[in-house]
């Protein structure tokens, strides 16, 4: 028995993909594997078949026509064959999880290309008959040629999908620091992602509850799950982690947004603090805040939180404004220089207006 690949496109028309399977199970073709692809000319449908050892290309081809079907495609296959398209997608995703830089040679895998090219410049992502460009998310842009068959609707959606999981494992590759403290030791500083939930979990389960109701301004010392994953991912703003040499979270600080306004907030377990981790974090979310655009951006701190007063002053805050038992301060921003009516608003916490906490 021999493997084949055969394409070949039929009227988008109930049991008319049932005339061509019949055509080929009379020729003793056994059909392992099928796809569907919906186009505009009609559906085209993907087939891998065992077939026996004497039958040709000439026969196959006879085959379809005689069912049907139209612009037929035949080729030998391989036995890699035998997994079908999205578990091939997924098992390339995994890769590239692990070495984003082979998504050259994972576009080759996923559609059988003759050739993928990478260029300088950025090209919009689209495909055609025998081409299809996609963006690069470290730059360019790959340029996939494949003689036949022509490029399907689906085949575009895999491959852009392989792009996007390549341009996060790059994101979450290049956008971490290691920084030595001024004590000698080392901590990394990235991104959070949704996945940390637990290592942020076990940051608040080890912190002190005053460290937790500083942090909070005396609300709930151990936030809901929900709130947590809403710190992971803040909507129009960052969430920053620090790991320590054993990967554990021991620090988390967030910029949260409120239309051009931003609040930033900070978490550092017990045994890290007073070491110039905070200072390094708010620094960085201040960078974010600039790049972003912020107009200007506020800090809530508890009156008798000294340290964190302390690393607030060393920021050269704008202004400061005490609220009975709050201290809110505004930050610079490069670059801007906030109004009356933004230093009026720190004195205020966004968390009155049902937003999330403040350092503490």
């Amino acid at each position: 028995m021999a493997l084949w690949r055969i394409r070949a496109t039929v009227d988008d028309r109930p049991g008319y993909l049932s005339v061509l399977t019949a055509s080929l199970a009379l020729r003793s073709v056994n059909i392992l594997a099928v796809q569907v692809h919906t186009t505009e000319a009609g559906a085209v449908d993907d087939f891998l078949v065992d077939t026996p050892d004497a039958m040709t290309e000439s026969d196959l081809l006879a085959a379809v026509a005689r069912g049907r079907g139209r612009e037929a495609f035949v080729a030998r296959a391989e036995a890699q064959g035998l997994a079908d398209q999205p578990t091939r997608a997924l098992a390339l995703a995994g890769r590239l999880v692990h070495d984003p830089d082979t998504l050259g040679d994972a576009l080759v895998a996923l559609l059988d290309a003759a050739e993928v090219c990478w260029r300088p410049e950025s090209a919009g992502p689209g495909f055609g008959e025998s081409r299809m460009l996609l963006t690069d998310p470290a730059g360019g842009s790959f340029e996939v040629l494949r003689a036949a068959p022509a490029f399907t609707p689906a085949e575009f959606a895999r491959a852009q999908a392989l792009v996007e999981v390549s341009g996060a494992v790059l994101r979450r590759h290049t956008e971490q620091t290691t920084l030595l403290l001024p004590d000698g030791a080392e901590f990394l500083v990235r991104a959070a992602f949704p996945d940390d939930l637990d290592g942020v979990r076990g940051l608040h389960e080890r912190a002190s509850t005053t460290t937790l109701t500083r942090r909070y301004l005396g609300g709930a010392p151990m936030p809901s799950e929900a709130r947590l994953r809403r710190l992971l991912e803040p909507a129009g703003g960052v969430t920053l982690l620090a790991l320590d040499a054993e990967d554990e979270v021991v620090a988390m600080a967030s910029l949260l947004a409120e239309g051009d306004l931003g609040e930033v907030a900070l978490l550092v377990v017990d045994d890290w603090q007073r070491r110039g981790i905070g200072t390094a974090l708010l620094r960085r979310l201040l960078a974010f805040a600039q790049r972003s655009g912020f107009a200007a951006v506020l800090a809530h701190a508890c009156a008798d939180d000294a340290a964190m007063l302390r690393t607030l002053r060393r920021l050269e805050p704008s202004s400061s404004v005490r609220d009975g038992a709050l201290v809110s301060v505004t930050l610079p921003v490069a670059g801007k220089q906030p109004s009356a009516d933004e230093t009026r608003s720190a004195k205020l916490p966004i968390e009155a207006s049902g937003k999330e906490g403040s350092p503490g």
